[in-house]
């Protein structure tokens, strides 16, 4: 049985852009370019006409920037999105539109940034292609916590996630209270882009949410997010736990591995920990998860239904890892009865 194709449709402005973007990608067995659009509205009409599986689409736009058309267009065709975007606060804007993924737009001057920004975007068109975004409308939690957490001074909570995880890290965040233990992340991101993503949390959530820098210690109300192109562990020493950021080959094809994280959490703070897995595509962190659950820690996992992928939560719910599995939505009522012993 030949396996179907990924149908593609290409949505920038600049012909060149366009016509290498088709020509590079085209190449790939698994992937079929079927149309390009200079503009939004011409975009509508093509998908209308092409069916394309997934559509790759710059922000950056005459007429109508990709975040609008997003936001038009997601609620009528849902349809996995991978956004190509300069170093910008926008792909932020663009995820919560309902993108999938974005790709950093490349040095056009440079075939090596060509070369490499292909690569990537073939990989996470492939993941769109897989991605569940009719169930993506927005329905953030509000929920209030009150009374003192005893346990924040002892306890850490670990967060991992690629995919989808940009939204879903927010949902998790933003109804916690200020006392929460410390918390660490690892979003399967690039360099730059985590520290605006952690300035963006931080402006919405009522926790402190910085990138981590190697030495950082974890403490109550405080969010540490892995630098784009370091892995981050948990270390110990007489005065409490810190990370250390430190650079290093990929595991399980990322920097920072979510697995890396989460065994030094096993190690480290054991049954003082509490492992969450969220939407992703891959294995990135159920082992690490497994060890967490072997040393006494409590491990959450984000359930199918809610996932944008339902990658790396169910290999971790597969071999064990996921103590209790539940929806996106509940993961933050979840960890403060963990920590505060309030059902």
């Amino acid at each position: 049985m030949v396996k179907k194709r990924v149908k593609v449709l290409i949505i920038d402005d600049s012909l060149l852009f366009r016509e290498t973007v088709a020509k590079s990608i085209a190449n790939d067995p698994g992937l079929e370019v079927v149309g390009t659009a200079a503009d939004p509205f011409v975009a509508r009409d093509k998908i209308l006409e092409l069916e394309p599986d997934v559509i790759t689409l710059d922000v950056e736009m005459p007429r109508m920037n990709g975040i609008e058309f997003l936001r038009k267009l997601m609620p009528q065709y849902p349809l996995p999105a991978v956004v190509v975007s300069a170093v910008s606060e926008n792909v932020f804007e663009a995820l919560n539109a309902g993108a999938v993924d974005f790709v950093n737009k490349p040095d056009v001057k440079s075939q090596r940034s060509l070369d490499v920004f292909i690569q990537e975007l073939i990989i996470k068109i492939k993941i769109a292609s897989m991605a569940k975004v009719g169930h993506m409308k927005k329905e953030y939690s509000h929920l209030l916590y009150g009374g003192t957490i005893e346990r924040a001074n002892t306890t850490i909570i670990a967060i991992g996630a690629s995919t989808g995880g940009t939204e879903a890290i927010y949902e998790v965040l933003h109804s916690l209270p200020r006392d929460m233990p410390g918390i660490v992340i690892v979003q399967h991101m690039p360099p730059v882009f985590t520290k605006m993503y952690a300035q963006r949390l931080n402006n919405t959530c009522r926790l402190e949410v910085v990138e981590a820098q190697n030495g950082d210690r974890v403490l109550p109300g405080r969010v540490l997010i892995a630098p784009g192109d370091h892995h981050m562990k948990i270390n110990k020493n007489g005065s409490g736990y810190f990370v250390e950021c430190f650079k290093g080959e990929k595991i399980n094809g990322h920097c920072p591995s979510v697995d890396v994280l989460f065994y030094s959490m096993a190690e480290k703070v054991g049954a003082n920990a509490i492992g969450v897995i969220l939407t992703g595509m891959g294995y990135d962190g159920a082992k690490g998860l497994l060890d967490m659950r072997k040393q006494g820690a409590k491990t959450i996992g984000q359930d199918e239904q809610s996932c944008v992928v339902y990658g790396m939560p169910k290999v971790a719910y597969d071999i064990g890892s996921v103590q209790k599995q539940t929806t996106l939505k509940n993961i933050s009522k979840l960890l403060y009865s963990l920590i505060s012993g309030k059902p």
